[in-house]
């Protein structure tokens, strides 16, 4: 018997959900439809909900865009590279382009993140 894996996190993005550029491209196109403002009532009422869907996808793939980047660039006192292990898509943690590769090491510099 297979063990299922745990659900994802509430904030994070659903695999079903569309990938960010298809999600921004949908918006881009219910916000061109909503302005011509020829449009019924009730089609204006579900693209406007769509694109309120689309619109929370899309910043929750943001989030988790800019938590990584942060994790991936973060440095300790001493300017050397933090580590922490963060959830992918890969199974088991592993990016599929580099399957089998060995981990970069404690040795592999990483910049510090500019002040904000």
């Amino acid at each position: 018997m297979n063990p299922r894996p745990p659900p994802p996190p509430p904030d994070s993005p659903d695999a079903a959900d569309p990938s960010f550029e298809a999600a921004i491209k949908r918006l881009t196109e219910i916000v061109n439809s909503l302005e011509r403002g020829d449009l019924p009532l009730e089609d204006s009422l579900r693209l406007f909900e769509e694109g309120v869907r689309l619109s929370r996808i899309s910043q929750r793939r943001l989030d988790a865009a800019e938590k990584r980047v942060e994790q991936l660039l973060a440095v300790d006192e001493q300017g050397r590279a933090r580590t922490s292990p963060f959830a992918t898509d890969a199974a088991e943690g592993e990016d599929p382009d580099r399957a089998g590769d060995p981990a970069p090491g404690p040795d592999v510099a990483q910049r510090p993140m500019a002040p904000r």
